[in-house]
């Protein structure tokens, strides 16, 4: 269980993927339908064969709560994980005058008018799980939870095909179901079209794993599983030697999540309330964001 499964399918990946030409130019190994499994209960399942920045995965989080798709709050917290596909745009605009990306990234931070104008996504991950075509799905989730765990419809849902051709970057994880077991346990299974199996792949098992914790504990329930079902499932090409660098290394205990327990609102957490005990990790690995 745990990391296992991670580090398995990289190795499954690299052994029998297919290599492949991709929107990015890169290339990529591919195996398509994978699943891993993760059990909340053993731990919480953040990577230790390479430090991963949890810190990252905390604002995003909640950044997708609040609604938000502008990247001025992330860069405002030191998180540049979506800075490329808004810089690429600007880069095409007939306002670039020639900055490079950590300039575009302080422009973002200092100029809020500039920031509205090009920190812009599109009606990405938080626009829809707060208002898909009106409707709040997360505020529905909860409350369906709440009031009506054995259903078979706590769906949350980020692909609008009316509006993917608005968003820069067409959501990856795109479907979440939670189950909530006659035990109260409450699991989740992610539903991932593309998963970029060194960089972005981790972030999604924390951050999926991370909100099921913390509906877990506003509606009332234990954690129960992680579910992660990736379509393609790929390695690029220049991600090749790092996979190895990684799977040299012997996973360690995994940390434990720590959430502040008067928070009774999934809307109410802050960066404050979440917090990891005991992670122990390896150094992280480099590696190059295919855009």
């Amino acid at each position: 269980m745990g990391e296992k499964q991670y580090l398995d399918l990289l190795v499954e990946i690299m052994k029998n993927g297919a290599k492949k030409s991709d929107r990015t130019g890169v290339g990529t190994k591919a195996l398509f339908g994978c699943q891993m499994r993760f059990d909340l209960r053993q731990g919480f399942p953040l990577l230790t064969t390479k430090k991963v920045n949890f810190k990252a995965i905390i604002h995003e989080l909640l950044w997708f709560i609040k609604g938000n798709t502008n990247i001025k709050y992330l860069v405002d917290n030191g998180v540049n994980i979506w800075n490329e596909w808004p810089f690429t745009k600007y880069k095409n605009s007939s306002d670039y005058q020639g900055e490079s990306l950590a300039e575009f990234r302080e422009k973002i931070k200092n100029d809020n008018e500039f920031a509205k104008k090009y920190g812009e996504l599109g009606p990405v991950y938080g626009k829809q799980w707060r208002n898909f075509g009106g409707v709040d799905q997360l505020k529905e989730l909860v409350e369906n939870l709440k009031n009506n765990p054995l259903s078979r419809r706590h769906i949350l849902t980020a692909w609008n095909p009316p509006e993917i051709k608005q968003m820069l970057l067409p959501p990856c994880h795109l479907l979440a179901q939670f189950f909530v077991s006659e035990n109260n346990k409450l699991s989740c299974l992610l539903y991932q079209r593309s998963g970029d199996m060194f960089l972005g792949v981790p972030f999604n098992i924390a951050s999926y794993s991370l909100l099921t914790a913390m509906l877990a504990q506003v509606c009332g329930y234990e954690v129960g599983e992680f579910i992660h079902v990736i379509g393609d499932a790929h390695i690029y090409l220049n991600h090749c030697e790092q996979v190895q660098e990684q799977l040299g290394r012997k996973p360690k205990k995994l940390p434990t999540l720590k959430l502040n327990p008067s928070i009774k609102s999934v809307f109410d957490f802050r960066f404050e309330d979440i917090s990891l005990e005991n992670y122990e990790s390896y150094p992280p690995i480099k590696a190059q964001v295919a855009v």
